[in-house]
């Protein structure tokens, strides 16, 4: 079966979880440079089935678009351009760096490895896959 692959797209980096191939759990897969992204994914969609693509929407509380919304768009569109026949869904991403961040307390992680940027999207892309597959099923 094909995985669902989730992206937590940022200016500077961008974290990306997958689901393994019975779509059952979705664990981090990495964290790449936002401007590495699309060539990231032409070599990992080369060697893996992927579905569908998950991208976390930013919004404020009161729904309105972030700073970060139109950055987001944009990659969309980069994406849909350079793979027309992926199905990209946008989630809302509100509570998952704070729920990333928490998760790192939880797994007794220290101050300084909860520092690590990288990590914190990376497990923000995983916590959106994992509400994802929890809505699905």
């Amino acid at each position: 079966m094909p995985r669902i692959l989730s992206i937590d797209y940022g200016l500077k980096r961008t974290g990306i979880a997958v689901t393994d191939p019975f779509q059952i759990i979705a664990s981090g897969l990495t964290t790449v440079e936002s401007p590495k992204l699309i060539p990231f994914l032409k070599d990992y969609f080369s060697k893996e089935t992927v579905e569908l693509i998950i991208i976390g929407e930013p919004k404020n509380w009161d729904d309105t678009d972030t700073h970060a919304t139109p950055l987001v768009k944009k990659i969309i569109e980069k994406l849909k351009k350079e793979f027309p026949a992926m199905p990209i869904k946008t989630v809302d991403e509100r509570y998952t760096s704070k729920m990333a961040s928490q998760a790192m307390i939880e797994m007794g992680l220290k101050k300084k490895q909860r520092q690590n940027k990288a990590l914190v999207d990376e497990i923000a892309a995983t916590i959106m896959l994992q509400e994802y597959l929890q809505r699905m099923g």
